[in-house]
């Protein structure tokens, strides 16, 4: 990896903090990269973290790494394509805990994807009517509305309530191919906006983040451009990627009572990816 990125050190925060006490998180794709981080720092903070994805034994590592901070939590192993999985992973939330605080909707497919997927990630012109469905009708937008769907009963009933929906900096800019992941990450944005301004006299705020480049299995197979530092320059102003913990920073802070006044937001956190009009 580039100089430039070795070069760069991330403070780290206090092993416990109490900035979301006695609330009830449930994340989406916790067993890795931003969901994994975003479950520890959340019980750090005194949340309990309710973390499901399909990789039981990535989320029992999870959880362990919170109940060795001093943090608590369960883990709810499901497959977020099954439309049936959603409703379970907020009857285990409620079963163990009684309410749901905080929905990080983080589960997503990005470019292994569409390695394994083969059109994917491609522009109109080579993607198949299956692969459109594959994305848009998967986790990356349905399995959102979903979640949505199933935990806001739950906090509207509460009347208090906070959604993070984690987009890219693909859904507020263009991107030549990935056509359907960033129309899927676009509606993202805008759904997060229609929720804000729906529900927020119900006390349930909506606010969504856009990473840019992440440094996460997800995109495992093009990070390697960043080794090359005029690349990884003209890639990020920072010339390097995220560490999944600054994206999980970001969920941290919209989710707390710190962003009491965030509703509708789309926190864009790429770097300075999308500031600029060209690469210097």
């Amino acid at each position: 990896m580039s100089s430039l990125k070795d070069d760069v050190t991330v403070t780290p925060h206090p092993a416990t903090g109490g900035r979301l006490r006695d609330k009830v998180a449930i994340i989406t794709g916790a067993s890795s990269g931003i969901g994994r981080q975003a479950m520890e720092i959340f019980g750090r903070e005194g949340a309990k973290v309710v973390g499901t994805a399909r990789t039981e034994a990535k989320l029992q590592a999870g959880l362990d790494a919170v109940k060795g901070a001093g943090g608590d939590g369960i883990i709810v192993p499901a497959d977020l394509e099954d439309v049936t999985s959603q409703e379970r992973v907020v009857q285990a939330a409620l079963d163990a805990y009684g309410r749901v605080d905080i929905l990080i909707n983080n589960a997503g497919v990005g470019w292994q994807y569409g390695i394994d997927n083969p059109g994917t990630m491609a522009g109109i012109h080579e993607a198949s009517l299956q692969n459109w469905r594959d994305i848009i009708g998967g986790v990356d937008l349905e399995g959102y509305f979903l979640m949505i769907r199933a935990a806001l009963p739950r906090m509207l009933e509460q009347g208090s309530g906070a959604i993070v929906n984690v987009s890219s900096m693909a859904g507020i800019t263009g991107l030549y191919d990935a056509h359907a992941y960033t129309a899927a990450k676009g509606a993202l944005v805008n759904l997060t906006r229609s929720m804000a301004i729906t529900y927020a006299k119900q006390g349930v705020r909506t606010n969504a983040v856009c990473p840019g480049f992440v440094d996460t299995p997800m995109i495992a197979p093009v990070v390697s451009i960043f080794d090359d530092e005029a690349t990884a320059a003209a890639l990020s102003p920072m010339g390097r990627p995220a560490r999944p913990e600054e994206i999980a920073h970001a969920l941290l802070f919209l989710a707390s009572d710190e962003a009491s006044y965030c509703n509708g937001a789309a926190l864009v956190v790429d770097g300075g990816c999308t500031a600029r009009s060209f690469p210097g």
